[in-house]
């Protein structure tokens, strides 16, 4: 008996590996180091028909607001095999009583009602937006080791925080992954 040798088609493949990278990107975020050791980050993979209704509401913005960024940055998750999710919890204060939130201390700070603004929770602990900014940065970094395209997109964190992807944050990034024949997050030439 004669066995067929088994195939992975290439796109077949590229498509699993996207979503290995994903995850592999969300324990990056997760080990990033944390002001304090306090650990008040937030991820999550989004793909298939969860992805095209962050694209849809990205376009809804845009309309809305008249910014045509919503509506560019919404083709590339359209054309993106998933988004990463990275979010933060950062209405609490570490306890530094540093000022940096505007307020005289943290007792102040944590007085204060957090409420939404346009696109995010505020106010915000400094502190907070910093360990999400380095979380970012590591699963960035996963990606590119990985040669997966992305690009850390703040509109792609408005639309999940209206579509309460992550309700329990304030503040919440994405990054599209893909691989085609070019980065079509930085070359967006046609």
């Amino acid at each position: 008996m004669e066995m067929n040798p088994p195939i992975i088609e290439g796109t077949d493949a590229e498509k699993e590996a996207i979503l290995e990278a994903a995850k592999l990107m969300l324990v990056a975020a997760r080990t990033a180091p944390k002001t304090g050791g306090k650990d008040d980050i937030v991820t999550a993979i989004v793909y298939g028909h969860e992805k095209d209704l962050v694209a849809e509401k990205m376009e809804q913005i845009g309309e809305e607001r008249g910014l045509e960024g919503f509506k560019r940055d919404a083709k590339n998750v359209r054309d993106s095999e998933a988004v990463v999710l990275v979010a933060v919890k950062g209405n609490k204060s570490v306890g530094l009583n540093c000022g940096g939130c505007g307020f005289e201390n943290c007792e102040e700070f944590n007085k204060q009602e957090k409420k939404l603004g346009k696109d995010f929770i505020g106010a915000q602990c400094i502190y907070k937006p910093l360990d999400l900014g380095i979380a970012l940065g590591s699963a960035a970094k996963v990606a590119s080791i990985l040669n997966i395209d992305n690009r850390i997109m703040y509109r792609i964190g408005s639309a999940a925080m209206k579509l309460k992807l992550l309700p329990e944050a304030s503040v919440i990034m994405g990054i599209p992954l893909s691989a085609l024949g070019k980065n079509i997050y930085f070359d967006r030439s046609k």
